[in-house]
């Protein structure tokens, strides 16, 4: 199982203090899927930025130029939640081209990991709680470059709704977005109607969320018959997690993580898995998180014959 990362990819820059975002949990979660054993070196494959035509496939030249040149102005800056800093644009267009990687890695190979990625609040034109360029929506489009009638579903299983894919990727019917996310009187960002959007009430606990979660997701299967599953994961379902407003525990996201990775890969539809957000009051335990979902993807595949 192919896994795709770079040493880029860590937020290198000083964020206030009490800032939420975990700068190094690319890193960090890297770390303990090696020393445990998960991955071999070999599996985790370096990336470099994306070109830029694949950027503009999604968003507009004049907000890529302001990332680019460090031009936001200060409403700008604050909506996306991060100082506009020269290495910015490379760190993000090299997590684009992780998920790029993936999604084509998965397509061909079964199942495959993006190490980062998921940042689903990135409209075309601006950026929006940390997420400075859609990798989903930038994947997507150049997955339909190459094979013009592909049908992909978004699950999206981030404590928040995947806004900015919804908007760039609305009305194509090529394209399914699913997204189960605490509901509208806890959302910090704008909402865009996606194909199926399912509301969990404020600090749901494990079990009710799983019901809602498995119940919805087969019923959007039901309609929607994919080539290739982008799945944003999420870390931020955790009852510790600073924004994602949703009670889980470990146990209750393991079993997220199972039921969903096991559907696809036995049911022979290709996934690509996302980190998407975490935020946890210890940043160590976001990192496992990520590193779970991912340890989880690597024992299933391996028992169907993909790992």
């Amino acid at each position: 199982m192919r896994c795709f990362y770079s040493s880029d990819l860590d937020l290198k820059m000083d964020l206030p203090d009490g800032h939420p975002f975990p700068g190094d949990k690319f890193s960090a979660s890297r770390e303990m899927l090696l020393q445990d054993g998960t991955l071999r070196p070999e599996e985790i494959i370096d990336v470099r930025q994306t070109d830029l035509h694949v950027l503009k496939r999604v968003h507009d030249g004049a907000y890529l130029s302001k990332i680019y040149h460090g031009a936001l102005d200060t409403r700008e800056q604050l909506t996306l939640g991060l100082p506009v800093t020269p290495g910015l644009f490379a760190r993000c267009a090299t997590e684009a081209e992780a998920t790029r990687q993936t999604c084509h890695a998965a397509l061909a190979e079964g199942v495959a990991v993006c190490l980062a990625g998921g940042t689903h609040h990135a409209f075309k034109g601006r950026g929006e709680a940390f997420c400075v360029f859609n990798d989903v929506a930038i994947a997507v489009r150049d997955l339909q470059e190459k094979r013009p009638g592909i049908r992909i579903m978004i699950v999206d299983t981030d404590a928040h709704q995947g806004n900015g894919t919804n908007s760039i990727l609305h009305n194509d019917p090529r394209v399914f977005t699913y997204s189960i996310h605490v509901g509208k009187s806890a959302r910090t960002t704008t909402g865009v109607e996606g194909s199926m959007d399912v509301e969990t009430v404020r600090y749901v606990e494990g079990e009710m969320y799983l019901k809602q979660l498995f119940q919805s997701l087969a019923g959007a299967l039901d309609v929607f018959d994919p080539d290739l599953v982008i799945w944003v994961a999420g870390a931020d379902n955790h009852s510790n997690d600073l924004l994602g407003k949703m009670m889980l525990s470990v146990n209750d996201m393991q079993r997220r993580d199972d039921v969903i990775i096991r559907a696809f890969i036995k049911n022979r539809i290709p996934l690509a898995i996302l980190y998407g957000g975490g935020y946890n009051r210890h940043a160590e335990l976001t990192a496992k998180l990520h590193r779970n979902t991912v340890a989880s993807v690597k024992k299933i595949a391996v028992e169907f014959g993909k790992g």
